[in-house]
């Protein structure tokens, strides 16, 4: 039996919307590390500073038309987009609304709360809104609020363990759907508190949430490259609602999380696409494992939005504490090397169990990237080097013109496909 180290606590409101008593998790001492994740904030500052980070919707805007061109859940995936417009259309003006009553001018953290568990949330939690993390592209829309609301909706157990298939994914889009709508009702109810209340949708995120959710205590960074839970492990959507209200902060925790996937590796051992690292980099002032985006892009546009390293998380399967307590007395990772954790199917490429992992050719890889303009800069390069230069420069022209006029940002392009000036 491990020696522990200390005990995480565990509230109701990180158990869902109709949370049992509190618990604790034990966590080994071999396994503790900071609380959160290890960074350093002078460097975070500055990469926030000088480079500061853009939506991958932005900076790799051709990649998005072309996995909808490849796509084999294309019908699951309009018909999404079809019943979430005019959700995101709500929630995009969400920061212009002004407050329904006066401010309760007391600190109104736990009512926020219980009305977030009320309407069906799985977590939420308070930190502060960490402006570093806005994309560049986004720093115009959002509102000055200090505060942010973070909150996670769990996406289903049964259709997340058949990953990748239609069905998960078609439940990570209801899941998405239902959220935003829940966070439109806790908006309104911040409002009627007295304060703003701006929400930052899964459809058109303006930055990284991830450093604020394990800021305020919600989880850890696992090797996949999700939010780690203790109680749901990555089974759950993610967003932020901020606002001016005044809240109690949380503070992040040690839940052992960091340390356990580096013994733990098994998301690293069964991704088709050989996209996680083993190692954890430091990133940005961040020490994190860094996925390989070149090499998950592919698989995650062609076979039902992958995430097989969800499914195979022995944390999302059975969660931290059965885990944390197993690891404990045997030194083993639970479900490590069975087919009950480890296997999954692809379609057209059939089942893989511990070890077995599909094979792809080096062209599989090789998709368009870029932002518009760059990628119409490398067709008309390749053409004038295959010798045909005089063809060129209509067909490039036209292609600049779009780029430059059209939006930047690809998922706003592809909200905006009917009715560009309604936003």
């Amino acid at each position: 039996m491990l020696k522990i180290g200390h005990t995480a606590k565990v509230p109701k409101t990180m158990m869902g919307p109709n949370p049992s008593e509190a618990y604790e998790i034990n966590v080994p001492e071999e396994l503790e590390r900071v609380p959160g994740i290890p960074r350093d904030a002078d460097t975070e500052t500055f990469y926030a500073r000088h480079y500061p980070i853009e939506s991958h919707n932005v900076e790799n805007f051709v990649y998005r038309g072309w996995s909808r061109s490849v796509s084999d859940i294309k019908e699951v995936r309009d018909e999404h987009e079809r019943l979430f417009k005019p959700i995101l259309k709500a929630t995009k003006v969400s920061g212009d609304i002004e407050p329904t009553a006066e401010p309760a001018n007391r600190d109104v953290t736990q009512d926020i709360k219980e009305k977030a568990l009320e309407l069906g949330f799985a977590m939420v939690g308070m930190t502060a809104y960490d402006t570093r993390y806005t994309y560049k592209s986004k720093r115009d829309w959002i509102k000055p609020f200090p505060n942010a609301i973070c909150l996670a909706m769990e996406q289903p157990y049964e259709e997340t363990q058949t990953i990748p298939s239609e069905p998960a994914e078609a439940a990570v889009f209801a899941t998405y759907r239902r959220m935003n709508r829940v966070a439109l009702d806790l908006a309104d109810y911040v409002r009627s508190l007295g304060y703003h209340a701006q929400i930052h949708s899964t459809g058109d995120s303006a930055g990284a949430v991830h450093p604020m959710f394990v800021q305020a205590g919600l989880g850890q960074m696992g090797a996949m490259g999700y939010l780690l839970s203790p109680h749901f492990g990555s089974r759950h959507r993610l967003m932020l609602i901020t606002t001016d209200a005044p809240v109690t902060h949380d503070q992040p925790v040690d839940y052992g999380i960091h340390a356990f996937c580096n013994i733990c590796q098994v998301c690293v051992n069964r991704c088709p696409g050989r996209a996680l690292m083993r190692e954890q980099v430091w990133w940005r002032g961040v020490q994190k494992f860094k996925i390989i985006a070149k090499r998950c892009r592919p698989v995650m546009a062609r076979y039902a939005a992958c995430g097989v390293c969800m499914r195979v998380c022995p944390v999302q399967r059975y969660g931290l504490k059965p885990v944390l307590d197993h690891y404990a007395a045997t030194g083993q990772v639970l479900g490590k090397g069975t087919h009950n954790l480890e296997g999954y199917e692809m379609h057209g490429l059939g089942y893989f169990g511990p070890g077995e992992l599909p094979r792809f050719d080096s062209e599989f890889f090789h998709v368009p990237e870029g932002t518009a303009d760059q990628y119409a800069l490398e067709q008309m390069k390749e053409k004038i080097a295959s010798g045909e230069e005089e063809e060129v420069w209509e067909d490039f022209k036209g292609q600049l013109v779009s780029a430059v006029k059209g939006p930047k940002d690809a998922m706003t392009a592809d909200w905006l496909k009917e009715d560009q000036d309604e936003f």
